[in-house]
């Protein structure tokens, strides 16, 4: 056989080898809880022996660190004798109003869907800070107010009116806020005779409404049938097929 190439005796290059190996073996389970080698195997193999060794025979005991007392919390005199609810905490809040759709511009003829006058058609003049759009009947035509609408109730259509005489700045969110009304205690005589007190339109928005309706009634005669046509009420009959409807 070829002369080992280490001056170290046989017994001593074998040694290394065994010790290589068995730090490199993993004890494999067998089952659950049973490993493949016995404990003596694995402490050795894990090299406790050196660490006892080194410390007197003993295993290394660490000081464990000193935890602060967490401090008494006072009893609560009250208990719910419910679960009380806890409101969950909001990740995003957002100010951002809601992005219009393309198919609605200022002039637009818009179907709408939900509300006091859901299946009429109004005009829509603009989108507010709040996102909400602006619309009216106008109210001569079919009485439809100025009012706001969410755009997730409403159609649009490929029918445009001309706005370019209508003046639509002064209108904003503020503008159809409710005043503050004080609380109104019902006494015994409003309660047999059953009469509340009716809320008058202010004379600023009558004559505001009469000034839209002005400058959309005369562009609006101008095109044939449209009047009739924002007049009528949008309906769903037997038979037909919404998909297939251009509005």
């Amino acid at each position: 056989p070829p002369a080992l190439s280490s001056s170290r005796p046989l017994f001593k290059v074998l040694s290394l080898q065994a010790c290589t190996s068995a730090a490199t073996m993993v004890n494999t389970p067998l089952s659950q809880g049973i490993g493949k080698q016995g404990r003596a195997k694995s402490y050795h193999r894990r090299g406790l022996w050196a660490i006892k060794a080194k410390n007197g025979g003993k295993f290394p005991v660490h000081a464990k660190k000193a935890v602060a007392a967490p401090a008494a919390d006072k009893t609560a005199k009250f208990y719910p004798a419910d679960d009380q609810k806890k409101p969950l905490a909001k990740h995003s809040i957002t100010t951002k109003s809601a992005k219009l759709r393309a198919s609605i511009t200022p002039g637009t003829v818009l179907i709408l869907l939900a509300g006091r006058f859901r299946g009429k058609r109004v005009v829509f003049l603009k989108q507010l800070e709040s996102g909400l759009l602006l619309v009216t009947g106008p109210f001569k035509i079919n009485g439809v107010p100025l009012r706001r609408v969410n755009q997730v109730y409403a159609i649009a259509t490929s029918t445009k009116v001309d706005l370019s005489k209508a003046d639509v700045t002064k209108f904003s969110d503020e503008y159809f806020k409710k005043p503050a009304a004080a609380k109104f205690v019902k006494g015994e005589k409003q309660f047999f005779d059953g009469s509340e007190e009716k809320k008058e339109l202010s004379a600023d928005k009558i004559a505001d409404q009469k000034a839209i309706d002005a400058a959309l009634i005369p562009v609006i005669a101008k095109v044939p049938e449209l009047k009739s046509y924002l007049a009528s009420r949008f309906s769903l009959k037997s038979g037909v097929k919404v998909h297939d409807l251009k509005f």
